[in-house]
């Protein structure tokens, strides 16, 4: 039920309002809200949004927006206050009007950092009621508000080891200052206070500042012999304070004392000694604290702290010291951040297993990398120089030079994105990419040496792409593994923001194509078997943000070479051949091939029938055949892959919508093929999924199946790795972009009204073949391999034991450890019905939400209409749809339980 007004007492109220905050002498300049220029709304509304002093603009947007989301929400279990919060949030971010911070905010609606930015999400019912600048803020907080609070549980913990607090005031006050001046110094010296390495980096020397500045006595034994400089006394009198200032000033750093401080919290010592020199020591200097003695004074950093929080207008990260209830997450949120199973032993065989934290899996990630390259030098190895000097022409020189200019181009840039003074620490990722390039290329060359038993690698050894592509390739797992690159706010690839290193972010500092970098990471996966699985993930997640848009932006060479494939006159596809669709997914192209794949039309490249001869002479051997046009492999490649991933989208949405009508999906799959195939400009500046989903559209429409728009976008929000960019803001004409409904009407519907319609003609166009979907095209040794004929059981190879404990803790539903009381047979019972289940079901269900409503009309449908083309939907269809989809639900639940039935009858 809507809220009802309260309009008796109207007057009254507000008069009251306006004594007690005070109205403004000049009301026309002043930006305060007028309490009589909002009779029409809630009265409590409106003193609501006057004790947030927030202006009469965005009282009156904010009144909007609740009138819009009112009816889709359940106020009984959301709380009235709590929703207006969320819309005044939202305003003020969309008109850049904030005159509130966040925690005063969370404070008015009574609510935590995690639950309000929940409820911001849950406004977005319409679709369109949360603009992509507010879900980009929304997602800015969140990663903030994650990172701090890793940064905060590690902070607890390590206070513990160093300090002996006690329950004294005094002593407490000690930590309260170490850490509002870590939070002044993660504020100041980083623009991307989400990098969660860096600011613990930080977090260390602020500790260390203070452990040589506080009272030997509050000091733990590890830390006080670690200490190199006497600390001196915290407080002085007026008669010794001449004597404190002639004294020397103590070193800037304490290196016998970070060197522990690091190692205790396995960080890498070097780079936190960079961080303090470049970029702490330069803070400290900015609060007249670099030469400082004694510790700083409370009321000092309180005030800097103040300043700064009350410009950013966040949320305010000291009241983790109060446990206050508007910043802490719930307790059982924190708890399962720490909690890791345990393996149950007796006696000495106790093994107490570090819990897998944040921090935690980032340093042992980062362990991880530099053991691996610890071996690798900067330049090149002795067996890479011998390859370099097998050219026919050296490449050596070029490369060298190449790492130069590419080496001050990344540290420039890293130093922009994440903090003006970071330069060296840009450096420190460069040498160690630099490192991980050298032995991914050596080990390409072995496996290219081994496969044509040739030594001589002219071609691809000078080809300023392939370095390039491998260099970024490197750095990409560099920062990765740092946790400095994700997809969480990037992976456009049309967006040259400099504010963070998210992919492709890479691309852009290189001025490297997406498609020439995809033809590199299949075969870096393959020659560095020691990435961790999240890394391959990682990569795997690149290359499909590649294929989903990045590599179709103006400018690619994927619309040149589909332009010459087209011209030369190619017989089935400019690609691929739809035949070899339901082929596996098996091929030899390496990163050789592809880089060295024909790019002009009409010319073959006669590689010879034996594969002794040298890949420098196979480019040199070139034939003009127009007759017989060789398609290019790395064209090829990227069309199969294309078609893979574009099918399994399809029909993971499919078993969400069309489980009822499983004819449907095939016919869907043509027309988004002959799209992909043949319509390939539809692509060009736009993302595979808008395809999909308006194809989708078009085969429900001509099948005369009641499918809405509105439903297919609920549903696409609840698949992985989507944006809601891709529905609101799809390209239409030259720089003019509006929603998918728009993009169906006068751009997809137009292009292909014809191929649309035959597929309501008795005679239909025949039906592409259904691509042979594997589990992953990237395997490598530390994998999990699934038990064959069953989709829930793998088998995993035992880790390396460099690696954390925490890493090897398995987190599945169901641990059987061998060779230990296993207990009741019926669990065993559950193991044999997964392996032996044959259900090959994508379907599952979509929640969303017991507090939402059903809604009224999309509100991004033109004129009011739920269909893309005007049309009115039909309530009792989709009733009709509800009551066929519980009666299939209820008849599987039936089937299941007749077959357990018969199971047990049997045991």
């Amino acid at each position: 039920m809507p809220p009802k007004k309260r309009n008796s007492g109207t007057q009254r109220d507000l008069a009251k309002a306006d004594a007690e905050v005070g109205a403004p002498s000049d009301k026309k300049q002043s930006p305060v809200l007028s309490l009589k220029k909002h009779r029409d709304k809630d009265t409590e509304f409106v003193i609501f949004c006057k004790n947030l002093l927030v202006s009469d603009l965005v009282c009156e947007q904010a009144w909007k927006l609740w009138k819009t989301i009112q009816e889709t929400v359940n106020e009984v279990l959301e709380g009235r206050t709590k929703l207006w919060g969320a819309c005044v949030f939202v305003t003020v971010t969309d008109l850049d009007a904030a005159c509130f911070t966040l925690t005063q905010l969370l404070k008015a609606v009574n609510m935590n950092v995690k639950g309000f930015l929940g409820l911001v999400r849950k406004l977005d019912v319409n679709l369109d009621t949360i603009s992509t600048k507010v879900n980009a803020a929304v997602m800015r907080l969140e990663k903030k508000f994650d990172v701090t609070l890793a940064l905060y549980q590690r902070f607890e913990k390590t206070c513990k080891n160093i300090f002996i607090l006690g329950s004294n005031e005094g002593n407490m006050e000690l930590a309260r200052s170490c850490w509002t001046l870590f939070l002044l110094a993660k504020g100041k010296a980083l623009q991307m206070e989400d990098d969660l390495v860096i600011s613990f980096q930080l977090l260390l020397c602020a500790m260390e500042f203070f452990i040589k500045r506080c009272p030997a006595d509050l000091v733990q034994p590890l830390y006080k012999s670690a200490i190199t400089v006497q600390s001196p006394p915290t407080r002085t009198s007026r008669r010794s304070q001449t004597k404190v200032k002639s004294r020397p000033p103590e070193p800037e750093l304490d290196v016998q004392l970070l060197e522990t401080l690091s190692k205790e919290n396995e960080c890498n010592a070097d780079e936190v000694k960079n961080v303090y020199q470049t970029s702490f020591i330069a803070f400290l200097e900015s609060l007249d604290l670099s030469k400082s003695v004694d510790l700083p004074q409370v009321n000092m950093l309180k005030q800097h702290y103040e300043e700064h929080y009350l410009q950013e207008k966040d949320f305010d990260a000291r009241l983790f010291l109060d446990g206050d209830e508007t910043i802490l997450a719930p307790i059982i949120e924190i708890t399962q951040v720490e909690k890791t199973p345990k393996k149950t032993l007796h006696g000495d065989d106790v093994v107490r297993i570090p819990p897998q934290t944040p921090i935690r899996a980032a340093m042992t990630s980062i362990q991880q990398l530099r053991g691996d390259l610890v071996s690798n030098g900067d330049r090149p190895s002795t067996n890479l120089n011998t390859y370099f000097k097998n050219c026919t022409v050296g490449p050596t020189q070029n490369v060298l030079k190449r790492l130069e200019t590419l080496g001050q181009t990344f540290s420039q840039r890293f130093s922009e994105a994440v903090g003006p003074r970071l330069i060296s620490t840009g450096k420190q990722r460069y040498t160690l990419g630099v490192r991980l390039y050298y032995k991914v290329m050596e080990a390409m060359l072995k496996s290219e040496e081994k496969r044509l038993s040739v030594q001589n690698f002219s071609k691809l050894l000078n080809d300023s792409k392939f370095h390039t592509s491998l260099l970024a390739c490197a750095l990409e797992v560099v920062m990765a593994t740092y946790g400095e690159s994700s997809f969480k706010s990037g992976g456009n690839g049309d967006e040259s923001s400099e504010s963070n290193l998210c992919f492709p972010w890479i691309l852009n500092v290189f001025e490297l194509s997406a498609f020439d970098f995809y033809k590199v990471i299949e075969s870096f996966i393959k020659a560095e078997p020691t990435l961790s699985k999240e890394i391959v993930k990682h990569l795997e997640t690149c290359e499909n943000l590649i294929m989903e848009k990045i590599a179709w932006l103006t400018g690619s060479p994927l619309f040149e070479l589909l332009k010459h494939e087209k011209e030369a006159g190619a017989a089935e596809t400019p690609a691929e051949t739809p035949a070899n669709l339901n082929q596996p997914l098996q091929h030899n192209h390496t990163a050789a091939d592809l880089y060295l794949s024909p790019l002009r039309p009409g010319i073959r490249v006669l590689f010879p029938e034996s594969p002794v001869a040298p890949v420098s002479q196979a480019q040199t051997q070139l034939a003009v055949q127009p007759t017989r046009h060789l398609k290019s492999n790395s064209l090829s490649l990227f069309y199969k892959k294309l078609y893979r991933l574009a099918y399994t989208r399809l029909k993971m949405l499919c078993s969400y919508l069309l489980s009822l009508h499983p004819d449907l999906e095939p016919i869907i799959w043509t027309l988004f093929q002959h799209t992909l195939q043949h319509e390939y400009e539809l692509m060009r500046n736009r993302h595979l999924d808008q395809l999909m989903m308006s194809a989708m559209y078009a085969i429900a429409k001509v099948k005369c199946v009641d499918l809405r728009f509105k439903t297919i976008v609920t549903a696409y929000k609840n698949m992985p790795n989507t944006k809601q960019e891709t529905f609101k803001q799809v390209l239409i004409s030259e720089e003019n972009y509006d929603s998918i409904i728009v993009f169906y009407n006068q751009v997809f519907m137009q292009k292909l009204k014809t191929n649309i319609l035959q597929y309501a003609s008795p005679r239909p166009p025949t039906l592409s073949p259904i691509p042979q979907i594997p589990c992953s095209p990237y395997k490598f040794p530390n994998s999990p391999l699934r038990v064959p004929g069953s989709n829930n059981v793998y088998i995993s190879p035992m880790k390396s034991t460099r690696m954390s404990p925490g890493i090897m803790t398995p987190r599945s539903r169901m641990l059987v450890s061998i060779g230990e009381s296993f207990g009741l047979s019926n669990r065993f019972q559950k193991i044999n019905q997964m392996v032996n289940s044959s259900d090959r079901s994508f379907k599952r269900t979509l929640d969303y939400g017991s507090s939402l409503k059903p809604l009224k009309r999309l509100r991004f449908d033109v004129d009011g209409q739920d269909e893309a083309d005007g049309s009115k939907s039909s309530g009792d269809s989709t009733l009709i749809q509800k009551l066929a989809e519980m009666t299939s639900t209820r008849s599987r639940m039936q089937e299941q339980k007749m077959k357990e039935d018969a199971e047990s009858k049997q045991d």
